[in-house]
C-alpha cells in the first residue's frame, strides 16, 4: 500500500504538470478552455471551414489541412475524429502518435491552410516555409503559435476504412477517383484546448 506522503507527492506532481501545461500556453497568448462547455462553433461547419492537423515530436513533425472530421462524445469522453489518406505524409506521423493537435487559423492566415493543403512535407519543412513558429504542449505535441485555437487529443482508436463496409455509392465513388488512397480514421480524446 502506498504511503500517504508518496500519494501527496504524486498528486502534487500531477497538479504541477497540469499547471505547467496551462501556463506554457498562456505565455504564448492562449487561454485554456473546456471544449464540452465552451466550444461554440457549429460542428457540422467547423471542419468544412478547414482546420490544420499536426502530429510528431520536437525532432520531426508535420501538419496538413483537413476538411473532414467530427467532434462530439465517444466512450464517455469528449472526442475529435480526423481522417488522413494513406498516401499523405502526415499519416506516417499519425500512425506513430500518442497525441495530435487540430488548429484553427483566422482569415489573416488563410494562406497557411491553402499551402498546408497543397504541399507535401516530404518536399520540405512547410511550417518553416510559411514562417510559422512551432511550439509544443506539455505532452510534446506540436502546434503553431499563429493558430487561434488548438485542441490537443490523445489517440484512442485508429483504423483504415474497410471497403467491404461501404454501404452506399458515396464512398465507393469517392475512392474510385481519389489518388491519395483510402482514409484512416483517428479518434482522439480531447485532453486540452486553448484559444486566443
Amino acid at each position: 500500500m502506498m504511503k500517504k506522503s508518496n500519494q501527496i507527492t504524486l498528486l502534487l506532481a500531477a497538479f504541477l504538470l497540469a499547471a505547467t501545461a496551462s501556463f506554457a500556453q498562456e505565455e504564448n497568448g492562449f487561454t485554456q478552455f473546456n471544449v464540452v462547455k465552451e466550444f461554440n462553433d457549429n460542428g457540422f461547419q467547423w471542419f468544412r471551414d478547414a482546420q490544420l492537423l499536426a502530429a510528431g515530436d520536437n525532432v520531426k513533425s508535420n501538419a496538413m489541412t483537413i476538411g473532414w472530421g467530427a467532434i462530439g462524445t465517444l466512450w464517455q469522453k469528449p472526442a475529435l475524429t480526423v481522417y488522413v489518406a494513406e498516401k499523405r505524409y502526415t499519416k506516417e506521423f499519425m500512425d506513430k502518435a500518442e497525441y495530435f493537435t487540430v488548429m484553427s487559423f483566422d482569415v489573416e492566415h488563410s494562406k497557411v491552410l491553402n499551402y498546408m493543403g497543397t504541399k507535401s512535407g516530404r518536399d520540405g519543412d512547410k511550417a518553416q516555409a510559411l514562417g510559422l513558429h512551432t511550439a509544443y504542449t506539455a505532452n510534446g505535441t506540436p502546434y503553431y503559435l499563429e493558430a487561434t485555437m488548438v485542441i490537443e487529443c490523445k489517440l484512442m482508436y485508429a483504423a483504415p476504412f474497410e471497403p467491404n463496409g461501404f454501404k452506399s455509392d458515396v464512398p465507393r465513388n469517392m475512392y474510385s477517383r481519389f489518388p491519395a488512397g483510402i482514409h484512416s480514421m483517428y479518434i482522439g480524446e480531447v485532453v486540452n484546448a486553448w484559444k486566443k
